[in-house]
């Protein structure tokens, strides 16, 4: 069957059996949702739409608003942790002219090998493979909250990826530091609120984000906060979401009344390396 009628099936199997995360089609339902928000250009981080992103995951917030913030033309773009690495992510025009090198834990199944401006490679974050000042930019989504934690529950066979070192991920801050240019930035994502180690990752509180910003020293700062909620996300704050919770559904039994897919609550940061 064709790759794009078996998207279509799963496509209609989510929406028939009432559009429940992760559940067979969600990943094909997803990827369209964000390509057609990503392809209108019209997400304001601001005003969000009425239901906007319901029963989505954060990345419907996370993706709009980097590729909202990130500029054109040319240069070196690090993705640490690999969440560029789909069709529609990689084609985006604003990376077109953008040498793109992918760095990700362990090896995974690359969906855009061919492709002459990106690179593969298997590294901890911890202590990559680059010179000092290399990237004009540096893109962290949703990757922070894994760093030192059990990453064999869903990334990697090695078992000495089971750990449970919680404070490495201020390493990694201070390693994406190094590999930035002087007036290079940072865009970096994690889930926030209420602190909670779930053993394969960890949400971020005020406090933890606090120590991230002072270990990466910028020159200037752009916080940005979404909440979700169970008619979407919305714009918030380090106050409104601070209370958040994640809704771990490899743990859970049963969905949560909201059909949350993940993080409840997710903060958005632009680091701008000093020049």
């Amino acid at each position: 069957m064709h790759t794009s009628l078996v998207g279509t099936v799963k496509r209609a199997v989510y929406l028939a059996r009432g559009r429940k995360p992760m559940s067979t089609g969600y990943g094909v339902y997803k990827e369209r949702c964000i390509s057609e928000i990503l392809a209108s250009g019209t997400f304001d981080p601001e005003h969000l739409g009425s239901r906007y992103g319901v029963r989505l995951d954060e990345r419907v917030v996370e993706y709009p608003w980097l590729f909202g913030r990130l500029p054109p033309g040319p240069g070196r773009l690090l993705d640490a942790g690999s969440v560029l690495n789909f069709e529609a992510l990689l084609t985006q025009p604003v990376l077109q002219a953008k040498r793109i090198f992918i760095s990700t834990l362990a090896p995974e199944a690359p969906r855009q090998e061919t492709r002459s401006n990106v690179s593969y490679v298997y590294e901890d974050l911890r202590e990559t493979c680059y010179r000092d000042g290399y990237f004009d930019w540096v893109v962290c989504i949703s990757t922070l909250e894994h760093v030192g934690m059990d990453n064999t529950r869903f990334y990697t066979s090695d078992r000495d990826r089971n750990e449970l070192n919680p404070d490495d991920y201020i390493g990694v801050v201070a390693e994406l530091r190094r590999v930035l240019k002087p007036g290079g930035i940072l865009y970096l994502s994690v889930p926030f609120g209420h602190h909670r180690n779930h053993g394969w990752l960890q949400v971020f509180d005020a406090a933890m984000v606090d120590r991230t910003i002072a270990r990466f020293q910028p020159e200037a700062c752009i916080e940005r906060h979404f909440r979700y909620e169970r008619d979407g996300w919305r714009p918030s704050s380090r106050a409104a979401s601070r209370d958040a919770t994640y809704f771990d559904y490899h743990a859970a039994r049963r969905h949560d009344p909201d059909y949350a897919a993940a993080a409840r609550a997710v903060v958005c940061l632009e680091l701008l390396k000093p020049a």
